[in-house]
């Protein structure tokens, strides 16, 4: 079958790829259009899969939400150019779509789907886009929350949160403005979980050992009757210097205390602290430390306990306001939880040194 000029522009249009290429494709499929396409997909998997190994730690957030679900994606590429490529972006956004269309149950699943608006799946969606870019191109993750919801993108898709709500308000333009900066605090604070009843007795635990031990190999930053103690023990056990010991006992009265110390001073004070770890634990002034600084960590790492990062218009905790929010309106508003993605977090970028790339190219 012959095929024209005008072919192969219909081709590039069609794909975007480049026009040596189309024709090349057109050729090999005897101008057949559809099957030129395919051709081009195929030999796109081959140089997909050459380019397969390299780090896709770029990318974006996409998001889609209508009155029944909301879904979050993650997309990613191997730069910052691509990551903001306009089609990349909109690709983010149409599997979102898809995911609250189809509900799949894995990346797989999802992979596998046809994507909305279109015909062919979205693993083929995908490769479409790398035959136009030429990047490795990962489906990362998704996250599909049904029944209210409001989601929030930030940085151009840097960021991208969903905050799921139990509510009468959905459709009260207050609601909105409240679930947004909701959203927002999300994503500037990165809380873990809802509320401190989430969190495990074991994780509880955990936290509550990392604390002591970090109070005592930092004896600074412990009460004055129990430092007293501690550096009582530490001299008679002559772990200290002359020099220590004589400016100790100039200085300690002053808050400035360990300025004076040596290095050797401080480190001998928290080997004698982590050594009787039983007996200063067991000091009530010592727990009331550790309590205190378990409860502070937990206003920082539960959403509900946050303070509220807009103070211009509430000044209290997160919970506080959605309950200020809801009682104004005389409305039942309760958040049931979130999710937060960040572009790229938790895979290990490739760290390149600019100035010897640039130096290797001129030699």
């Amino acid at each position: 079958m012959a095929f024209t000029a005008k072919d192969v522009a219909a081709l590039r249009e069609r794909t975007n790829v480049g026009m040596m290429d189309c024709k090349k494709a057109l050729q090999e499929a005897d101008g057949d259009m559809d099957k030129a396409v395919e051709i081009l997909r195929e030999k796109g998997l081959a140089s997909a899969a050459k380019k397969a190994g390299r780090i896709a730690a770029e990318g974006t957030i996409g998001v889609y939400t209508d009155s029944a679900a909301s879904a979050l994606v993650e997309l990613n590429c191997e730069t910052d150019f691509v990551g903001n490529n306009p089609d990349f972006k909109a690709l983010a956004n149409q599997i979102a779509k898809t995911v609250v269309a189809v509900k799949p149950a894995d990346v797989e699943a999802l992979a596998a789907a046809t994507i909305a608006d279109g015909s062919v799946s979205v693993a083929d969606s995908i490769q479409e886009l790398f035959l136009k870019i030429r990047e490795n191109l990962q489906l990362r993750r998704f996250a599909l929350v049904e029944g209210t919801a409001v989601s929030y993108i930030h940085g151009g898709g840097s960021v991208g949160v969903l905050v799921s709500f139990d509510t009468d308000a959905a459709d009260k333009p207050e609601f909105a403005e409240m679930g947004k900066n909701v959203a927002m605090q999300v994503a500037a604070m990165s809380p873990e979980y809802l509320r401190k009843e989430d969190i495990s007795a074991e994780e509880l635990e955990n936290m509550k050992k990392i604390i002591v031990e970090s109070a005592l190999n930092k004896p600074d930053s412990l009460p004055k009757p129990i430092l007293q103690s501690i550096v009582e023990k530490t001299i008679s056990e002559n772990k200290w210097s002359a020099e220590d010991v004589a400016a100790y006992e100039e200085q300690k009265k002053s808050q400035y205390l360990f300025n004076f110390l040596s290095k050797e001073g401080i480190a001998a004070l928290a080997e004698t602290a982590v050594a009787g770890k039983d007996e200063y634990t067991a000091n009530p002034i010592f727990g009331k430390v550790v309590d205190g600084r378990i409860n502070k960590q937990l206003k920082e790492i539960c959403l509900l306990d946050q303070q509220f990062v807009r103070s211009d218009l509430f000044d209290g905790t997160v919970g506080a306001y959605v309950a200020d929010v809801a009682k104004k309106l005389g409305a039942n508003i309760a958040i049931t939880g979130f999710t937060r993605f960040a572009k790229g977090e938790g895979i290990e970028k490739k760290s390149d040194d600019f100035a010897a790339e640039v130096a290797s190219m001129v030699k």
